[in-house]
């Protein structure tokens, strides 16, 4: 759990720069594709991260922008990328001013859970990870090369002059 801001604006910069990258390496085209026919398709999900993320801001006490047109899913991947460029930047930015040190421990209900301030921003940031990986899947799936995250991917290891890892 977070007892600084600063050390949540790092790990939030961290892990939406690794965001980014991957709804970078999406195409147009990439966004129909799903796991069934019952789930989500990448670019839902995709729209997810980006179009929830104020949304639980919100719902934790911080003032900040709503995403525009949030409940419809853009056919431009560019603008899914480039949304989420500005609500991670909105995210790092709002937290900074309108928290501090000593708010993360207060006590705040959401989503119908007692929590302290510093848990609602691991949740943020779990939320993303874990929707994040949904969508390395159906990137693949869909043909597309996925950037490393925490370490290289299967792709990258060759730019460093190694052979992936087959186990």
């Amino acid at each position: 759990m977070y007892t600084s801001i600063s050390h949540f604006i790092n790990e939030w910069n961290q892990e939406a720069a690794s965001t980014q990258k991957v709804l970078d390496a999406l195409t147009d085209e990439s966004l129909q594709q799903k796991v069934s026919a019952d789930d989500r398709t990448l670019g839902a999900i995709a729209w997810h991260i980006v179009s929830s993320t104020p949304g639980m801001l919100i719902e934790f006490g911080v003032t900040v922008e709503s995403v525009q047109n949030e409940n419809s899913i853009p056919t431009s991947a560019r603008e899914i990328a480039e949304t989420f460029r500005n609500v991670s930047a909105n995210t790092s930015k709002a937290i900074g001013e309108q928290w501090t040190d000593q708010t993360l421990s207060e006590m705040k209900n959401v989503f119908g859970m007692e929590l302290p301030r510093a848990a609602m921003l691991n949740m943020l940031i779990k939320h993303i990870v874990h929707h994040r990986g949904q969508m390395t899947v159906l990137m693949r799936q869909a043909g597309l090369q996925v950037p490393g995250i925490y370490g290289p991917s299967r792709e990258e290891w060759s730019l460093m002059g190694m052979e992936a890892p087959s186990i």
